[in-house]
């Protein structure tokens, strides 16, 4: 009796999902292959969980930002990333990819300009949290029936 050899096992082959860092700079350069106009990188460690980096670029046109939404979706599966989202990508003013830890926002740059969303995650938290609180409401005792017509009965004295 012979005993035949099975082959060895193969060692399983999970796809280890590349690190934010990577995916930021394939994005960059595959941005810069695509003539994307102002290109923005807002480092979101330290501002939300829900990403490392947001990539923020505009195109020239509708057919611009959807034919770099789509070379970036493809690019970026062909390097393995897996899970990735597209929104938008048939209307073409705003085209929101979701990488994982790197979120891509393309733009028409008119709708860019509407919703600014630079200003919103790149500026900085007030140093004086105070500055933007909301003031608390006046006591009843602080409010004069002479300084607010709706609490005055309607006698002179």
């Amino acid at each position: 009796m012979t005993a035949t050899a099975r082959p060895a096992r193969r060692p399983s082959r999970k796809a280890v999902p590349p690190a934010p860092e990577a995916v930021r700079d394939l994005v960059l350069a595959i941005l810069d292959d695509d003539q994307a106009i102002d290109v923005r990188l807002v480092d979101m460690r330290s501002r939300s969980g829900f990403a490392d980096y947001m990539i923020i670029a505009s195109g020239r046109a509708l057919r611009h930002v959807a034919a770099m939404a789509d070379h970036l979706s493809q690019k970026l599966k062909a390097a393995g990333l897996r899970g990735l989202a597209v929104e938008g990508l048939r209307q073409g003013d705003w085209v929101l990819i979701d990488a994982g830890d790197v979120v891509i926002h393309l733009f028409r740059p008119e709708v860019r300009a509407y919703y600014d969303l630079e200003r919103l995650w790149e500026s900085d938290p007030p140093a004086d949290s105070a500055q933007h609180t909301t003031p608390a409401a006046p006591s009843s005792a602080a409010v004069n029936a002479d300084d607010d017509p709706r609490l005055a009965d309607g006698s002179d004295d």
